[in-house]
């Protein structure tokens, strides 16, 4: 890493733990800061508040006093999830004072490039994308950011033979001053966290932070099939390198006869695709483009488009038995991201669906089920719900049960041979479950238990 001047002997404030708060804590101490880390849970329980007081870092616990922030501070490191209203981060803007995220500091030390990866859908499965397809390349690849590994932390091992392919959402880069990714990808812009940003417009502002400081000799790499996206690059500096799954391009990443082609070089056919769906194609497109300008081996690139598996919970190939192959869509935690996950399969479709009742309507679902379902297993508080959705959508059968143990049986019991079995819910998972991840593990259990059956 690059021992920086920056922050030595700089009076820095964290604001909030959890991974990113105490990864910038320890980072700044060892950079000669004089760090404060502030912290609303009780030094009692506080593993992370304990670990750094030890250390030798002032740690406040338990509330937000305000005078942690006067004009003496020189940084204020805040964790994304906290709002830019929160009275402590108001108050250091008034005073002019530095508000960073973490991912600022991950790019000041680091001593490798960056891919920044952003977008409203499809981040984390582009970003393993590119991590995969880097493998046994000019570089290897360091995943960080949103993926879940804080993106400092990551760059304190990070070395010029390295590649940091970094996960980046508004949050994070709303908090970036001199953050600039050598390749940055921006996938799609939807609707989406507007209680934190309160507008579209003010969504869009932090998504475009990924390429502000770039210049010509970066690139970056953008949806052409996304009109917002298509308009707010053209403000950008570096050179840009479109993918499109709908029409083809002079140059960039599209199809052309029915082959994924980048920078002109076909790959492979279409069909020969190990993830289903357009979805998957368009972040294919996009992730092989950012691997290849960052020197992946076009061998390694064809093997993952082939082979790749999916990330856990999002459309997660898990097996194949007695002709039918399960899938895993635990992530779907609401209608769209179902309807996403049913137009990506041709083949008959067996839907396992379900979940936390939040009184919402499951209306939007009925073309897609009456395209593509031929059995529906529904369970837990929505259970009659979805019955009652399916049978509008003219489903040939619909089963309810309690849980998802007995649907994932049923859902295997009623299927034939060449059928999709899927777990897209369209709910919260929280009626049976503590997580999507805990309900997708279970769900993953199950077909174990069926396939070894079998």
């Amino acid at each position: 890493m690059k021992m920086i001047k920056k922050f030595t002997d700089k009076k820095v404030l964290v604001l909030g733990l959890a991974k990113s708060g105490t990864e910038s804590a320890m980072l700044l101490h060892r950079l000669g800061a004089n760090v404060t880390v502030n912290d609303r849970s009780p030094f009692e329980g506080n593993g992370q508040a304990q670990k750094l007081d030890e250390m030798g870092i002032r740690v406040v616990c338990g509330s937000h006093p305000e005078d942690l922030v006067d004009d003496s501070l020189d940084y204020l490191i805040k964790n994304p999830g906290i709002r830019y209203d929160h009275p402590l981060v108001e108050k250091a803007m008034n005073l002019q004072i530095p508000v960073f995220t973490e991912v600022e500091l991950a790019y000041l030390i680091s001593e490798a490039d960056m891919i920044g990866i952003t977008g409203s859908n499809g981040k984390t499965t582009t970003t393993t994308y590119v991590g995969h397809m880097l493998k046994g390349g000019e570089k290897e690849p360091l995943l960080a950011g949103n993926i879940g590994e804080v993106a400092c932390g990551v760059a304190q091992h990070a070395t010029a033979q390295h590649e940091m392919v970094v996960e980046l959402s508004s949050f994070q880069l709303m908090g970036i001053d001199t953050f600039t990714p050598k390749i940055a990808i921006l996938l799609n812009f939807v609707e989406a966290h507007l209680d934190y940003h309160g507008s579209m417009e003010e969504y869009i502002k932090a998504k475009k932070n990924i390429f502000k400081n770039q210049s010509d000799s970066d690139y970056l790499i953008y949806n052409a099939d996304d009109a917002v996206v298509s308009d707010v690059v053209k403000s950008g500096r570096a050179t840009l390198v479109p993918f499109s799954t709908k029409k083809q391009l002079s140059h960039g990443a599209c199809i052309v006869d029915g082959w994924l082609t980048v920078f002109n070089e076909k790959l492979i056919k279409v069909d020969e695709m190990s993830l289903p769906g357009e979805h998957n194609i368009s972040n294919a497109l996009a992730a092989a483009a950012g691997a290849l300008l960052a020197g992946a081996d076009v061998k390694q690139v064809r093997h993952v488009l082939k082979t790749f598996s999916g990330v856990e919970h999002r459309l997660q190939f898990v097996s194949e038995s007695d002709q039918r192959r399960f899938y895993n869509n635990s992530k779907a935690t609401n209608v769209p991201a179902t309807i996403t996950a049913l137009n990506a399969f041709k083949e008959p479709i067996v839907l396992i669906a379900g979940g936390l009742d939040r009184g919402l309507s499951f209306d939007d679902l009925i073309p897609s089920l009456a395209k593509h379902v031929s059995v529906i297993v529904t369970y837990g508080e929505t259970k009659d719900k979805l019955a009652e959705t399916a049978k509008q959508a003219g489903v040939p059968k619909a089963m309810t049960v309690d849980t998802l143990e007995e649907a994932t049986k049923k859902a295997y019991e009623s299927s034939k041979p060449n059928d999709v079995i899927l777990l897209s819910p369209a709910c919260a998972s929280w009626d049976q479950f503590k997580t999507f991840e805990q309900r997708g593990e279970t769900f993953v259990r199950m077909v174990e238990e069926i396939t070894k059956e079998n």
